[in-house]
């Protein structure tokens, strides 16, 4: 069994959410109020509509001491665009074929739909990336 460096056992992600204002941004609200735990290291952004996010912003965290992006999206329910699902899939692709060819691992960029009342599933999510990204490393690239 190999044994951690204090490096590793140190090593606490950040993680970058980006929210949006009407759907996921109550439900991160709603785990904060119900005082659920998920890492400190977890910074949330918000903006209007989940397909607005662009790939360089992703990058950008990414090579200014973010270990890991989550993209809160809107899922099925944005105000805004009938297809905001799909488009936030398109651009979470582009970013990671973007990270690819700059040699950032793809697995840094997470996306799953997060409603105003998914305080429980946000935590979750939070967790599990948290723990991928602990086991990836800090970046490297």
């Amino acid at each position: 069994m190999a044994t951690a460096t204090i490096a590793e056992v140190a090593f606490k992600p950040r993680i970058l959410v980006f929210s949006t204002h009407n759907i996921s941004d109550p439900g991160i609200d709603l785990a904060g109020s119900r005082h659920l735990h998920y890492p400190a290291t977890a910074t949330t952004i918000a903006v209007p509509c989940s397909s607005g996010i662009r790939p360089s912003w992703i990058l950008r965290a990414l090579h200014n001491g973010i270990d890991g992006v989550f993209i809160a999206s809107d899922g099925e329910e944005c105000a805004y665009l009938p297809d905001c699902a799909s488009r936030t899939a398109k651009l979470a692709d582009a970013a990671q074929a973007l990270m690819r060819e700059q040699g950032i691992d793809p697995q840094r960029l997470r996306m799953a739909a997060v409603c105003s009342v998914c305080a429980e599933p946000f935590v979750k999510y939070m967790r599990e990336f948290s723990a991928q990204l602990v086991e990836i490393g800090p970046v490297t690239a």
